[in-house]
């Protein structure tokens, strides 16, 4: 399931069929397919399918192309973190001296009557005729229509002088400057880098070396005839975005292996745009939910409301998440039908899920049974635990053969939440024991227990201890027989964690759970191979859907295994260009110490999780301000309580302000004459005759308050804030979700 390695296929021709094309553009109907240029055999014997030079660039780029080419050449410029890059158009900047719009028309109103009187009153001759003196002076003896053709050009003379006058005064200028600004926004993509959806933006097409739909890159690096058959399959309309971006992601590869260039090479002429392709043979998802630009593997959640809440940068424009924001981790907290699962967690799957498809990535998705998630065509295993319909099985010990490992990952699955409670304050005493058990084990059966097994030893039976024992002796295994005997003696007494683990281990002893859990090698397993998190190194699209309704209990203890075993697999993977996501809608009674530790080291190994919560209540109270620091990006939903909010206020910190202060004090005069116009204009007005006195301060201030955040966020709306793997950060951004 190497992405990077081309797979071969027999024969010469492919079968060309029309594939979907990126969100927001009409499809193209299907083109015959167009041969490739022979070879030109001029410069001598080459390897075969391996040119030994790039070809010359063709003359000219077409004018008008699919909208696959338009939407590969629109604009995306460097943008500050968490910003939508797909034909994003960065603010002027912030002028502080910038006079408001309704203080702009009304000067400019009154400037235009003052204008319009002064004109009235020369025209009707009010203010007498010592403005039409330059014009009999000028023309003293002219008459007939020559007189009239000076007169008038006279007038129009002075009636420019007078706009010109007026115009400055009222600034009519700048209201026509941003009167034109503001149609432009509405006519095509603004400040915010929106591209309205149903509408290709032409993009300028750019010299043919920097064209991205001619492939430049491989006729550089010596693939020319590749690239002629790619652009051809483009120019054709049958190659979708996650086509394309599959095959960036393959070249890339054979630029780091250059070994590879023959077969990647051949592929593409073979098959052309479906060259490369995932195992599953899928190129596309069924259904898009979300605007994706896989160019930059973003996946828009929304659009950064136009307010002074907001930074100036991100006013107006779209908001998208990609792997280096969620290589972070993230946390999103709101109660339900705020948008969590909806307009959070599905576009990130959704997205992972195409950059999968394109060898991007790898992601497992893990939700309640039932949920409104992603569709199960999406992915290539749909595993639901306690479901008899369920085709794969889940491995309880993360597809590992060392002892200690698996007890670790399974012990913070039973009893990693009632850590406080634990000798230890982890679940590592827990771990100690389940390792004396499945160690001894797996050193007599060649496997470890299935669940029914490794509760009858926990028990503590007599007969399953004993004839464990007797096997170990009658193998000479004596370093196994200390570990048994050694959790014979540490059971019974105070304080021992074995009795925790059976009572744990027997809520996925079920009945719904009879045919599941099934260790590799067990005699019931035959036939049924179960996944296990190892297979992260390849790029799998994994939903798993808990038994939530009926095994609550389970749920959360399978929730915090998956857990476990993400943050183990993720490090231990050998080739980490896969970026690694595991989604888990509904983390309650899913965060404990260890996995908090686990976290914090997947930044550096291209890996992350996204976890939703209804409210931090559902994690212990010791770990809310912990969780809150070891994830990058936070958001929280409209219809939180002010105690949520308060924590997420205290990890948004402080920033410094201006603020001004206005104080009145009256105006109390000795001399007669000004007590007389003061008396005067307190009869007009009804006040008293006062004088302003400003004082601006620095001071720190919260940058969302709790109550803002408890209060003021409408629906559909959230706060967030995201951080990039490299440690850029960004201020809490006021987003409407979904737009």
């Amino acid at each position: 399931m190497d992405m990077g390695l081309p797979h071969r296929k027999q024969g010469t021709g492919s079968t060309h069929h029309t594939a979907p094309t990126p969100t927001g553009h009409p499809a193209v109907p299907p083109q015959p397919p167009q041969p490739s240029a022979p070879p030109d055999t001029s410069a001598g014997p080459r390897v075969p399918g391996v040119e030994a030079g790039p070809p010359p660039m063709p003359s000219g780029a077409p004018q008008g192309g699919p909208p696959l080419a338009d939407w590969l050449r629109l604009p995306r410029p460097e943008a500050a973190p968490g910003v939508w890059r797909c034909g994003y158009e960065q603010r002027p900047p912030e002028d502080p001296d910038r006079t408001p719009a309704r203080q702009l028309v009304s000067g400019a109103l009154i400037s235009f009557l003052m204008g319009w009187l002064l004109w009235s009153l020369l025209w009707n001759g009010y203010l007498g005729k010592f403005w039409l003196w330059p014009l009999f002076a000028m023309t003293p003896d002219a008459v007939g229509s020559g007189r009239k053709f000076l007169a008038y050009s006279y007038y129009a003379l002075v009636a420019v002088a007078l706009i010109f006058f007026f115009g400055r005064i009222g600034r009519w200028d700048e209201l026509a400057r941003r009167s034109l600004t503001r149609l432009k926004r509405r006519g095509g993509p603004g400040p915010g880098g929106v591209v309205p959806d149903g509408r290709t933006e032409h993009a300028p097409v750019p010299p043919p070396h920097l064209d991205p739909a001619q492939w430049p890159e491989l006729r550089a690096g010596g693939a020319g005839r590749a690239a002629e058959v790619l652009a051809g399959e483009l120019g054709a309309g049958r190659m979708t975005d996650v086509d394309h971006a599959r095959l960036e992601r393959a070249w890339q590869t054979v630029r780091a292996r250059p070994q590879r260039l023959e077969a990647f090479v051949e592929s593409v002429l073979a098959q052309g745009a479906e060259a490369c392709a995932h195992p599953s043979g899928a190129r596309d998802l069924s259904v898009r939910a979300a605007r994706h630009d896989l160019s930059l593997r973003q996946v828009r959640i929304g659009r950064a409301a136009d307010s002074e809440r907001n930074p100036h940068e991100y006013r107006g424009a779209g908001i998208a998440l990609d792997p280096s924001l969620l290589g972070t981790s993230a946390l999103a907290v709101g109660p339900p039908g705020t948008g969590k699962t909806s307009r959070l967690a599905r576009p990130v799957v959704e997205s992972l899920c195409l950059q999968a498809l394109a060898g991007q990535a790898a992601v497992i998705a893990v939700s309640p049974a039932g949920s409104q998630f992603v569709r199960d065509d999406s992915f290539d295993l749909v595993i639901r635990v306690g479901h008899s319909g369920s085709t794969h099985d889940l491995d309880l010990y993360g597809g590992t053969t060392d002892p200690d490992e698996a007890a670790g990952m399974l012990a913070e699955g039973l009893v990693g939440d009632l850590a406080a409670a634990l000798p230890g304050g982890d679940s590592r005493r827990a771990a100690t024991s389940l390792a004396q058990l499945i160690g001894p084990f797996a050193a007599v059966h060649g496997r470890f227990p299935t669940v029914p097994e490794l509760r009858e030893l926990l028990d503590g039976g007599p007969g399953a201890l004993d004839a464990l024992r007797e096997a170990l002796r009658a193998e000479g295994q004596g370093g196994q027989l200390r570990e048994l005997d050694a959790f014979e003696r540490q059971s019974g007494r105070a304080g021992d964690i074995a009795a925790l683990l059976a009572d744990r281990i027997a809520l996925l002893d079920r009945p719904a759970f009879a045919d599941f859990f099934l260790p590799e090698g067990s005699p019931k397993a035959a036939g049924r191979r179960p996944f296990s998190l190892r297979a992260l190194e390849h790029p799998l699209r994994v939903r798993v859907d808990l038994p939530e309704r009926g095994h609550a209990e389970a749920s959360r203890i399978l929730a915090r295994l998956l857990l476990a075993q993400f943050t183990e697999c993720a490090v231990a993977r050998g080739d980490q260009s896969l970026f690694a996501c595991l989604v888990l809608d509904d983390a309650a009674q899913t965060v404990t110490p260890q996995a908090l530790r686990g976290l914090q080291r997947l930044r550096s190994v291209h890996a992350g999780v996204l976890l939703t919560l209804r409210a931090l209540d559902d994690v212990p109270e010791p770990l809310r301000g912990p969780l809150l620091g070891a994830v990058g990006c936070r958001m929280v939903c409209a219809g939180v309580t002010p105690w949520d909010a308060e924590r997420f206020a205290e990890a948004w910190g402080t920033e410094w302000v201006q603020t001004r202060t206005v104080t009145n004090r009256q105006l109390v005069s000795d001399e007669p004459v000004t007590r007389v116009l003061h008396a005067v204009r307190r009869l007009a007005t009804g006040k008293h005759v006062t004088a302003e006195s400003v004082t601006v301060r620095s001071e720190q201030r919260e940058r969302w308050s709790a109550s803002d955040l408890a209060n003021e966020l409408q629906p559909e709306h959230a706060v967030l804030s995201v951080t990039t793997v490299r440690g850029e950060r960004t201020p809490p951004i006021l987003t409407k979700l979904g737009e």
